[in-house]
């Protein structure tokens, strides 16, 4: 298999201004014909609210299974940064992060749970996928608990 031109890994690499200016890169899957499940966990993702501009906050698990690609972590950790700075709606940023990878990656199936914290005493969780999981696939739970606030 022939080695990847990466742009990002292996070199200090800037955050990217927005979003869609952000480069996310892929590598060959070496495991083609596997089901088999990737998870990434953000716990720490932030975008701006576009009415008030204050910060929101979310914990981002993202899980989906491969075909010919995987997503390259490093790219993918600058593209969900990108966001620190651009505004949007946690159902809009979630949906936009979805997308954006299925299509980069054409997984075999994807799924991300947008676990976004309080603001205004209200926590929105916002979940996509696009259809039903592969069958056979070992399938965790996301471990993110709903939000109980204190106690």
């Amino acid at each position: 298999m022939a080695k990847p031109r990466l742009k990002q890994l292996g070199r200090p690499s800037a955050l990217p201004p927005s979003p869609e200016k952000a480069l996310i890169e892929r590598v060959p899957n070496p495991q083609p014909r596997e089901t088999y499940l990737v998870r990434f966990t953000c716990p720490e993702f932030t975008a701006l609210c576009p009415i008030t501009g204050q910060p929101d906050f979310a914990h981002l698990v993202i899980d989906y299974v491969p075909r010919r690609w995987l997503v390259e972590s490093k790219s993918l950790k600058l593209y969900l940064g990108a966001f620190r700075n651009s505004s949007g709606f946690h159902e809009d940023c979630t949906l936009k992060i979805a997308r954006r990878l299925v299509t980069l990656l054409a997984p075999r199936w994807l799924r991300i749970g947008g676990y976004w914290y309080p603001r205004g005493g209200m926590p929105i969780d916002v979940f996509y996928q696009t259809g039903a999981p592969p069958r056979g696939l070992w399938l965790p739970d996301q471990g993110v608990a709903p939000y109980r606030g204190r106690g």
